[in-house]
């Protein structure tokens, strides 16, 4: 049985952390669904700036958006929902047989927006709806002006992926704005199985640390947060809180590990999927990724629910503030998607100036 498949029957969902229309034209996404247990898909700017600079296969479509009066934002997310409607299409078998669970793929909101709760609750309506799909999540940051917006989302029945988290206090911070959201959909009457997962980001801990803990330290603090981070989600699902809402329905917010890709070249490249195998949780990976753990992978015992964190105490006793350090790697995420979002508008434009001059030559 292959790497993938035994993760999968673990319990643990592995999603794709990346898209591009040739993935998806070529059949590659198709393959990845059926040979290595690939069951959802998460995109972001960065992700969308790379897929559209490095290739013409969106020139079609950029120059139709163009001709139709569409530039900046509105183009884009044009061009972002023909793909992954098209990623939601391929996985909606899995998202039908699991009732929900499974088979999502993301959309996210504009970053210029990371601090305007009320723009995000609307622009998080606009585009599920002009998605016309029930599994596609909008990604919405879990910062402090993200979480009232991420309850008013999933109270309105919008799924949400609450992405850039960092800490387990932040996963439950999360965690508790879905919680309220469904909360306030069963005092009204409506159906509370309204999708969620909650993203922890992994590896941007051992970067932010490298050059400031001895060798023996060094990739060991983001497998620590997940560890920590997965004892937090088991405990809240085993709350009396969540059994009543469970009770009456709700679907469980699943923990979602992402940015699992190794930075270190010195250390394993399936570092993070290896060590955080954990039931009930999904892990996002990026196609680099994916392929090494299918090649070279390893399955071993799965993440215990009820282990203890003294790896972070060890970080404490380095000189390392875990709760500073998990505040401003949240900004610093913040500051980086708002950055590859001014790069994308910029590609985006300079494409459809590009093709409107090929055009009328």
């Amino acid at each position: 049985m292959s790497s993938t498949r035994q993760l999968h029957d673990l319990g643990q969902s592995l999603w794709l952390d990346q898209i591009t229309r040739t993935l998806l034209s070529s059949g590659t996404l198709s393959r990845y669904i059926r040979e290595l247990a690939v069951t959802g898909l998460t995109s972001n700017p960065t992700i969308f700036d790379e897929a559209i600079r490095g290739s013409d296969a969106y020139d079609e479509t950029i120059r139709a958006q163009a001709r139709a009066g569409k530039s900046g934002e509105a183009l884009f997310f044009e061009v972002a929902l023909e793909d992954l409607r098209a990623a939601a299409d391929l996985f909606r078998p899995v998202y039908d047989a699991g009732a929900g669970r499974d088979g999502w793929v993301s959309l996210e909101v504009s970053p210029l927006l990371a601090d305007d709760t009320a723009g995000t609750i609307k622009s998080a309506a606009q585009l599920h709806a002009r998605a016309q799909r029930p599994n596609l999540f909008i990604k919405i940051p879990g910062t402090p002006a993200g979480l009232p917006a991420i309850e008013e989302s999933i109270f309105a029945g919008v799924p949400i992926n609450i992405t850039l988290l960092f800490s387990h206090q932040q996963y439950l911070a999360a965690a508790e704005a879905y919680l309220r959201g469904i909360e306030r959909r069963l005092a009204a009457g409506r159906d509370p199985r309204v999708g969620s997962v909650a993203s922890l980001f992994v590896s941007r801990w051992d970067v932010a640390v490298k050059d400031k803990v001895a060798p023996a330290l060094r990739n060991r603090l983001g497998v620590a947060v997940g560890t920590r981070s997965y004892r937090a989600y088991r405990e809240l699902l085993a709350s009396a809180r969540w059994q009543r809402l469970a009770a009456r329905g709700a679907w469980p917010q699943r923990l979602l590990f992402a940015s699992t890709g190794t930075k270190d070249p010195a250390a394993s490249d399936v570092l993070y999927i290896e060590a955080l195998a954990a039931p009930d949780t999904i892990d996002t990976m990026p196609e680099k990724t994916l392929l090494a753990f299918a090649d070279h992978g390893r399955v071993g015992t799965p993440l215990p629910a009820d282990r203890g964190d003294p790896e972070l105490a060890e970080f404490s006793r380095a000189g390392i503030d875990l709760d500073a350090l998990a505040l401003t790697l949240q900004r610093q995420g913040a500051a980086s998607f708002t950055k590859s979002w001014q790069d994308l508008m910029q590609c985006v434009a300079s494409k459809g100036e590009q093709l409107a001059k090929v055009a009328s030559a």
